[in-house]
C-alpha cells in the first residue's frame, strides 16, 4: 500500500509529466511517476516520433530517470492519461507492463489517475499474471 502522502506527490509529480508530453500525432498525453527504492519518485511522459514505433510511453521514462538516479526497484507506480471522468481508464501498454517487471514484485502497486484524481489501483500480478521476470533467468 502506498502512503497517502506519496501518492499525492506521484500523481502531481505524473500530472505535471503529462503537460510535458510531446504527442502531436496521437495528441494521447500521458504522464507516469514512479516511487524508487529511496524514496524519491521519477517522473516520464510519452514522447512521440514521426517514425513510428521510435517513441517512448511514460512508464519507460520514468523508468530511465529511476535507473539514470540510482535506483533499481519500484515501489509503486503512477499513471495518469485520458480525460477527466472518461469511462476508460489509461493502463500500461503490454510492454510497459514487462518493463515494469524488471523492476517490480507482483505485489508492487499500479495508480491509475486521469487528470482529475486516482481512478483504480492494481497490482502488477493482476495487470502481467504468471509473468516472465528477472527470477526466471537465476541460475
Amino acid at each position: 500500500m502506498t502512503d497517502p502522502a506519496e501518492l499525492s506527490r506521484m500523481i502531481e509529480a505524473a500530472r505535471a509529466a503529462r503537460e510535458n508530453a510531446h504527442a502531436p500525432y496521437s495528441k494521447f498525453k500521458v504522464g507516469a511517476a514512479i516511487l524508487g527504492e529511496s524514496g524519491r519518485i521519477f517522473a516520464g511522459c510519452n514522447v512521440e516520433n514521426a517514425a513510428y514505433p521510435q517513441g517512448q510511453c511514460a512508464e519507460s521514462s520514468a523508468i530511465g530517470a529511476m535507473i539514470t538516479a540510482g535506483d533499481r526497484r519500484i515501489r509503486a507506480i503512477v499513471v495518469m492519461g485520458g480525460e477527466a471522468g472518461a469511462e476508460e481508464i489509461c493502463t500500461p501498454c503490454g510492454g510497459c507492463r514487462q518493463r515494469i517487471r524488471e523492476f517490480a514484485t507482483p505485489e508492487t502497486p499500479i495508480h491509475i489517475c486521469d487528470p482529475a484524481g486516482l481512478r483504480r489501483t492494481f497490482s502488477l500480478e493482476i495487470l502481467l499474471p504468471e509473468s516472465f521476470g528477472p527470477t526466471n533467468l537465476a541460475f
